[in-house]
């Protein structure tokens, strides 16, 4: 499988590199991208995703397409400019590459184009499958619009799957990279009340589902990228406060979370208890469906 990826030189990019031989890269920046990276078996090439599709022979021999880009949501306060970047990243990054794989007289056979369990919004302990309704906040407004966008590449006889992502668990990155300071230092807590549903998703699942999306004819459209093992934020804080063995006792109010981030607080309380269905269906082997047994494994805590 020859592959080109965006958002080579991210959290999730990188580690799915890993699993890739001779893949081509498409970015910002190709000398920086060759320096993070240090591959030599690696196929570069520039591209603005904002402004301009992207080069017809990035993808020459090229037979799935994954791709991975879009600004942080984490990172920075959620201003006006920043919520923009969000948007456009991923809308207007998508419909140029769209617009280049359309162009192209022989496209790849399948795009898995991200989106995010941000589609469904915060729903309370409503179960959420692939076959649930899209959610009302801004997050689900982009995810909705950036899913759409991908979907055009149908028209060209592409097979488009769209991994819903949740919170991917990894030590090089994301989620539990940032939270690990503090619980090491035994401040950790919970999150407002704690009972709201927090999916996640070991990253070596995360990377194993996205190259089996690639090659299952079966998985097209929508597929929930999370483990089957779900949790509350009270319920993760407890069991990553046990793996280190330290205490858990120190709450984190939700004004106070509001003031320290502003908006993207909201996404930090947001519940969402999202089941894997298509993926389950799919017989897909999750090696970390608990996530005991996932943080045990990153942490090195056997």
């Amino acid at each position: 499988m020859k592959a080109l990826v965006t958002g080579a030189t991210g959290f999730v990019g990188r580690r799915l590199l890993e699993k890739l031989t001779s893949p081509v890269i498409l970015t910002r920046d190709p000398e920086r991208a060759r320096q993070q990276i240090d591959r030599d078996d690696i196929r570069y090439h520039g591209w603005n995703a904002d402004e301009e599709i992207p080069p017809a022979e990035a993808f020459e021999g090229v037979d799935v397409v994954f791709h991975l880009a879009g600004e942080s949501v984490a990172k920075g306060r959620w201003t006006a400019a920043k919520k923009k970047r969000i948007r456009d990243s991923r809308v207007i990054g998508t419909r140029n590459l769209v617009e280049g794989l359309r162009a192209l007289e022989n496209p790849p056979g399948v795009l898995v184009s991200a989106s995010a369990v941000g589609f469904y919004a915060s729903r309370g302990d409503e179960i959420l499958s692939e076959q649930s309704s899209q959610g009302d906040d801004f997050l689900a407004d982009v995810c909705q619009q950036w899913e759409a966008e991908s979907a055009r590449a149908a028209e060209s006889g592409i097979r488009v799957v769209n991994p819903r992502i949740s919170i991917v668990l990894g030590t090089s990155g994301g989620a539990l990279k940032q939270m690990l300071t503090p619980f090491r230092f035994g401040v950790g807590g919970r999150l407002a009340s704690g009972r709201q549903w927090m999916p996640w998703i070991h990253i070596d699942d995360l990377v194993a589902a996205m190259l089996r999306m690639a090659t299952s004819p079966e998985l097209s459209g929508p597929v929930n990228a999370a483990a089957p093992g779900e949790v509350t934020n009270l319920e993760f804080t407890k069991t990553l406060g046990r793996v280190l063995k330290r205490p858990t006792i120190f709450p984190v109010p939700r004004f106070m979370l509001r003031l320290l981030i502003g908006q993207f607080a909201e996404i930090l309380v947001a519940s969402s208890r999202i089941a894997p269905q298509r993926l389950l269906d799919a017989g897909f082997p999750f090696a970390y469906p608990e996530l005991e047994a996932a943080l045990r494994h990153l942490l090195g805590r056997q």
